[in-house]
């Protein structure tokens, strides 16, 4: 039937409508595409920058551990060596030899550590190395005795000046106190707040009032909670500035509000006919929240708290504030002692100037990206697995 106006069920505006929504459709399809290639971009960048951070080169030559070694470290090894080697290996000679007690008076081949410029050279990036330095490494490499290794320094030191022994234990340690500070604080506290708002409450002004400042928390500026902390833990109350203590409680501030509105929609999702058989059944409020509506609702209120403590774990403008970005070499070992977190180590990070950082910048990124998609996929299972179907 062709679209005539004599025919009385045309309407002239449908192939304008059909058009319209061709479109949409075509906009929409060229948005998910752009967003698609650009997370396949920035993601195999971080691939490509970050892969050989988890790969150190060393070098195999002859080191001599006796008490004239020790006081001058840069000794232990032949002269041509020394513009090669990396100063933080010859640094802790007297520490090997503490440790080792069998090394004193003796000579080894070893493998040593090499500098970031002959790294950077060996993994085909921008270096700076004399020509006689560079005419050493290729006969060694040459002879077999240069290699790259396992970086297993990234995962066991800390932040370090010298980039070939720089590290992200110190802010994997500094991050995983911080957020059980977090969780012990953001997680009772809030869902707490939660279950009263939501089934205790009356809807008055004052419930209004609490549930208009709860939204609108969740959606001020990060930094305004590290200024808060600032005020309140370190000048108020003289909390250590810079100690996981401290950024657990701001970031409590912050994820608090995240985990109260998701737990309020968790328990909103638990049907009244629930409430109402344990009411018939002479209960108790306390009873029917505690034995029925909350572990029925449980489910979402984990998966609210972990996405909250994913956002919590990627946050640095907060932390910054409160001197968590400081530099730490040292792995933490309390609640209270100076430390740092991943997001704002990779903040330090990018900001030197030495290529090996780059790296490194790029391995910190993947590992925290890795640990946040566990944490979703953890949240992810968790509300699979226990939800209930009604």
């Amino acid at each position: 039937m062709s679209h005539s106006t004599d025919n009385p069920f045309y309407d002239p505006s449908l192939t304008k409508r059909h058009f319209k929504a061709k479109l949409f459709k075509g906009f929409t399809i060229t948005s998910i595409i752009f967003s698609i290639s650009f997370l396949v971009f920035f993601l195999g960048d971080m691939v490509y920058k970050g892969l050989p951070a988890f790969q150190q080169s060393y070098i195999q030559i002859e080191v001599e551990y006796n008490d004239k070694t020790i006081k001058s470290t840069r000794k232990a090894i032949d002269r041509k060596y020394r513009k090669v080697v990396s100063r933080a290996w010859l640094r802790d000679i007297p520490k090997r030899v503490k440790a080792q007690h069998e090394l004193m008076n003796t000579t080894q081949t070893t493998w040593v550590l090499l500098n970031h410029q002959v790294d950077q050279y060996l993994k085909g990036h921008y270096y700076k190395v004399k020509d006689k330095d560079l005419k050493l490494i290729k006969q060694m490499q040459a002879e077999g005795k240069v290699e790259q290794h396992f970086n297993k320094i990234f995962f066991t030191h800390g932040d370090s000046k010298i980039p070939e022994n720089s590290g992200f234990k110190s802010a994997i340690v500094g991050s995983i106190l911080t957020l059980m500070i977090t969780m012990i604080v953001a997680f009772p506290l809030g869902v707490m707040t939660a279950i009263y708002l939501e089934e205790f409450t009356e809807d008055n002004r004052w419930a209004q009032f609490i549930e208009v400042n709860i939204n609108n928390l969740a959606a001020i500026p990060s930094i305004l909670f590290g200024l808060l902390g600032l005020a309140v833990f370190i000048s108020l109350f003289g909390m250590p500035r810079s100690s996981p203590l401290v950024g657990g409680l701001t970031l409590a501030l912050m994820t608090l509000p995240i985990i109260i509105v998701s737990s309020r929609a968790a328990l909103r999702s638990v049907p009244d006919s629930i409430r109402q058989a344990g009411y018939g059944l002479g209960l108790t409020k306390v009873q029917v929240v505690q034995d029925h509506v909350l572990p029925l609702a449980f489910p979402g209120v984990m998966t609210g708290s972990i996405i909250g403590l994913s956002q919590a774990m990627g946050e640095t403008a907060p932390l910054i504030i409160i001197g968590m970005i400081a530099f730490i070499p040292d792995t933490p070992d309390s609640f209270f002692e100076a430390a740092t977190v991943m997001p704002a180590q990779l903040f330090t990070w990018a900001g030197m100037p030495e290529r090996a950082y780059v790296e490194r910048t790029a391995a910190g990124i993947m590992v925290l990206i890795s640990i946040l998609i566990g944490l979703n996929t953890l949240a992810i299972y968790l509300r699979k697995k226990f939800e209930v179907k009604w």
